[in-house]
């Protein structure tokens, strides 16, 4: 009698809903007609499933495992930090948020254009300290009179001589680039050398002669020059603050080449949410929220290990990795197998982040079971007996490890 409102709760919530997903799992679309294993044939056969299942099996094999092993680095080094406090309850924090808004909150990190992704400006900042970006993307001549495109680079159509400066008109440099530019400057003429002056060939309200040097026109600074002969560089100089250049003797008679580094697109990063990276961008998600409930778990029992036995092994002349590795890990495996188990059980169902954060182009490829139960049943192409059929198959997944578990839950009463 006692039992009775417990066992009529069970019954409703969870008896009768696996029960009748069972007995629909074996009806057609339509749920009137028998349609045998034909729905489990079409999980283990439809590709956008298979893709579903593969993921799975990552999310199973690699969220817990890092989750895991972070809470069991954080838990070890918070002991041994003054605000170690202050520092869980920090990295817990995203545990108080839920499945919906931390989605949101990484796909904004995610985002492709540096200025707005947090992962891209970070990414595109460690780029570009490493390599250089292009000084003037996008710049390129007015016309083909004077320089000629191939690949990216400009070349000028006739060979330079010296004492007869070089004129290496552009335009569509962009007037963020051209912040603090100098005023253009007629080429210097050196004995010998061949000299030029690269610069934006516009002037502001119109106006100007191509191909000219007109008043106000902005120099363009760091422009890399080359003299090409027969295919090979002979010679390269860097345009000055007020865009000009000078190229020694052997320049002479060569072509002048503007590489095509010069006007190269600007660096824009990863694309984190793309088919390729879409599941580890969303797996990294999930191990930011829950490597905060590993931790807080393992540090509970690092708390119950006797310290006798730590130092016991410094005293032997164990170094802190082999205390670590030899007596702190083997103590805590009770701990470390609750939290993978646990976090096992929690991915094999994920949902929420994988349908907030992957984008449409993506989803088929950040796919997973649940979301596929999810769309299988109540998208668009509805097929109950299929949804039905994936959820008895993601729950004969889940019952291995929750018999793990129990088994256990009962060695350790046992003791």
């Amino acid at each position: 009698m006692f039992l009775l409102p417990a066992l009529a709760l069970l019954g409703a919530l969870v008896v009768y809903p696996i029960g009748y997903s069972v007995y629909r799992s074996f009806l057609d679309a339509s749920g009137d007609g028998f349609a045998g294993v034909d729905n489990y044939h079409e999980v283990f056969t439809d590709e956008r499933i298979r893709t579903a299942l593969k993921n799975n099996v990552i999310w199973v094999i690699v969220a817990p495992s890092v989750a895991t092993a972070l809470g069991l680095i954080f838990a070890v080094l918070t002991e041994r930090v003054r605000w170690g406090t202050a520092f869980k309850i920090v990295v817990f924090m995203p545990m108080a948020i839920s499945m919906l808004a931390a989605g949101i909150i990484f796909r904004l990190v995610y985002e492709q254009n540096p200025d707005r992704g947090v992962a891209n400006a970070v990414w595109v900042g460690i780029h570009d300290t490493f390599k250089a970006p292009a000084p003037f993307p996008g710049a390129h001549p007015r016309d083909d009179k004077l320089l000629t495109g191939a690949g990216g680079a400009f070349t000028t159509r006739t060979v330079v001589k010296a004492g007869t400066p070089a004129v290496l008109p552009l335009v569509g440099a962009k007037p963020k680039d051209l912040k603090g530019a100098k005023d253009a400057a007629a080429p210097r003429e050196a004995a010998g050398n061949v000299t030029g002056t690269v610069w934006r060939d516009f002037t502001r309200g119109g106006g100007g002669t191509p191909g000219v040097i007109d008043p106000g026109e902005k120099a363009l600074k760091g422009v890399t020059v080359e003299a090409v002969r027969d295919g090979r560089t002979v010679a390269s100089a860097t345009s000055a603050a007020d865009g000009t250049f000078t190229l020694p003797k052997s320049a002479d008679g060569a072509l002048l080449s503007l590489p095509a580094s010069n006007f190269a697109a600007p660096y824009n990063g990863v694309d984190w949410l793309g088919p390729s990276l879409v599941t580890p961008a969303i797996i990294g998600a999930y191990v930011w929220m829950w490597a905060g409930f590993a931790m807080v778990l393992i540090a509970a029992g690092l708390a119950s290990v006797p310290r006798e036995l730590l130092e016991a092994a410094r005293v032997d002349g164990a170094n802190e990795w082999q205390v670590f590795r030899r007596v702190t890990v083997p103590l805590l495996a009770p701990v470390l197998g609750v939290v993978l188990v646990t976090l096992m059980i929690n991915v094999l169902k994920i949902f929420d982040l994988v349908y907030i954060i992957a984008p449409g182009a993506s989803l088929d490829n950040a796919n997973v079971l649940a979301l596929q139960l999810y769309q299988s049943s109540f998208g668009t192409d509805v097929n109950q007996g299929v949804g039905s059929a994936i959820a008895v198959f993601l729950l004969v997944l889940v019952l291995p490890v929750m018999l793990v578990n129990l088994r256990r839950i009962r060695r350790e009463r046992q003791r």
